[in-house]
């Protein structure tokens, strides 16, 4: 602990946060073009008719610019586990490899299949495997999404493993807890539906963009009535998983709900704050409690969120610090000091238990002793490594404006297809510009939204890499932070050049258009 190099530490994160966010540009639109490219080739299939079939090459040609640039940013972020986060890679390696590596072998080459049938097989398949060939590229992308998604949510939910003080790593002990983990099923369902809104709006940007230059005007509003329905869609199930992600996120990850709601004092029939006058800058003083100078309010409504009872218990910051409170499963919570204790003693007892086997004994009833003690403490391991309780408090400011910013956009998006879809099914579209020039400027918000859950989701669970687990400082590679502070330039200029270069490529693609 006295080696670890802070800055570098902050390098490492900061060089993976911009990786993730760059990543995170391209992935989106890949799972969420494919379901319109797919909704057009099957209407084409059914309908045997031209324009259908060039509505969707036209859709599929943008896929493919974006496809491209997306897998070049994962191979980058992937390899950096191994780089930049080595102890980590060393601790949970047996676990979190297990999905990355099943994503390669077989999503990746699924997808990476299927998308030359896709792109360069219209005349050499029939129109029924070409169809399959389509919709197997997006299902590829898309499990290839379940399997890093299911790697995240272990991250977040550690389940199905054990710790072998033997080899110094957590082993899994069942493949299905951490493949089929609650966490893991809602994050996936999450990201995917968010995903298809990115999508959405995509489309009925570039082919609100169409009808306001009055460019092909038939391919435009066939695709906005796809792309609403799509868009309308996954809206709703993105705020049902999101309700569902609330109740699991209370559960597992009691900090991550109180940051994202600035709660500090926690108790029965709590509300939700739909806005508050929040210092964006400045962690709060949360040991005082209290409440922000300005804040509006729905009633009982956090409480049913986090429990699913209007009068629920949820538990604020001090509250968690403090602990005491009752727990779910009928036992006490446990104060930040009493887990830092328990943490001490997991820690104390595996550097004794591995002094007791490097002597070449068996360690007879005293390593018993110790492995039955990290063993009782093992839950609480990653809290030994915490000096001060205000390390387990995330920054509240960005976990609280970055959720507002997800839900409010939410929101935004699901009215704003509702009346898209109307307009379309009763061809006025066209007289309403002001909802044309809003399709194109909803798409940066789409991606804004996106990020923001990505970082409530990332930065509420600090400081833990793992939960409860591993906190940040000790998953670093002995790394020198200049080291790790030119390649985050290097990476910088890299990613900013291939995003230049993806939208280059993409507006020539859209002002070329359709080949009708």
């Amino acid at each position: 602990m006295t080696n670890i190099d802070l800055a570098a530490v902050d390098w490492a994160r900061a060089q993976f946060a911009l990786t993730a966010i760059y990543h995170w540009l391209f992935v989106p639109l890949t799972l969420g073009l494919a379901v319109i490219m797919g909704i057009a080739e099957t209407i084409y299939y059914i309908k045997k008719e031209a324009f259908w079939k060039e509505t969707a090459k036209f859709w599929q040609r943008l896929f493919g610019v974006n496809f491209a640039i997306g897998v070049a940013t994962g191979i980058i972020l992937e390899f950096q586990f191994g780089t930049n986060w080595s102890n980590y890679s060393w601790f949970v390696g047996d676990i979190f490899g297990a999905p990355l590596a099943i994503e390669g072998i077989v999503a990746f080459f699924m997808e990476s299949t299927f998308v030359a049938v896709m792109f360069f097989g219209w005349t050499k398949v029939s129109r029924g495997f070409h169809l399959a060939s389509t919709w197997l590229t997006g299902l590829g992308a898309t499990i290839s999404a379940w399997w890093i998604l299911v790697a995240n949510a272990w991250m977040q939910y550690p389940t199905g493993c054990e710790f072998n003080p033997d080899t110094m790593r957590n082993e899994m002990t069942s493949f299905l807890s951490v493949a089929l983990s609650p966490v893991g099923v809602d994050k996936f369902m999450h990201t995917v539906t968010s995903s298809w809104i990115i999508g959405a709006l995509f489309v009925t940007a570039v082919s609100g963009w169409y009808l306001l230059r009055k460019r092909h005007e038939r391919l435009a509003v066939s695709s906005i009535k796809i792309s609403s329905a799509v868009g309308l869609v996954a809206t709703a199930l993105a705020i049902h998983t999101g309700d569902t992600s609330a109740y699991l996120v209370s559960q597992v990850q009691p900090m991550k709900l109180a940051a994202m709601e600035a709660l500090y004092d926690g108790g029965t029939s709590q509300p939700l704050t739909v806005v508050a006058l929040i210092d964006p800058f400045t962690q709060p003083d949360y040991a005082k409690g209290g409440e922000p100078d300005m804040k509006i309010s729905v009633p009982n409504m956090l409480s049913l969120l986090a429990t699913h009872n209007i009068d629920g218990y949820v538990p604020g910051v001090n509250d968690i610090l403090d602990g005491g409170y009752a727990l779910p499963d009928g036992t006490t919570a446990l104060s930040a000091e009493q887990k830092m204790e328990l943490g001490r003693q997991a820690i104390a007892a595996l550097k004794e238990y591995r002094t007791l086997m490097a002597k070449g004994t068996d360690g007879g009833q005293r390593a018993e002793t110790l492995r039955k003690s990290l063993k009782d403490n093992m839950p609480y391991f990653g809290y030994g490594f915490v000096k001060d309780r205000a390390q387990l408090v995330p920054f509240i400011p960005v976990c609280f404006y970055a959720f507002r910013v997800m839900v409010g956009l939410g929101t935004l998006f699901l009215l704003f297809f509702a009346v898209t879809l109307f307009l379309a099914y009763r061809k006025t579209l066209q007289q309403h510009r002001w909802l044309l020039w809003g399709a194109v400027m909803l798409l940066p918000l789409g991606y804004i939204a996106s990020e923001a859950g990505w970082i409530v989701a990332e930065l509420g669970r600090q400081p833990w890499t793992i939960q409860d687990m591993l906190p940040t400082w000790t998953g670093v590679s002995a790394v020198g932070s200049g080291s790790v502070m030119l390649t985050f330039f290097i990476f910088l200029a890299l990613f900013t050049t291939l995003l230049a270069v993806e939208v280059n490529i993409m507006l020539k693609q859209i002002k070329k258009g359709p080949e009708l």
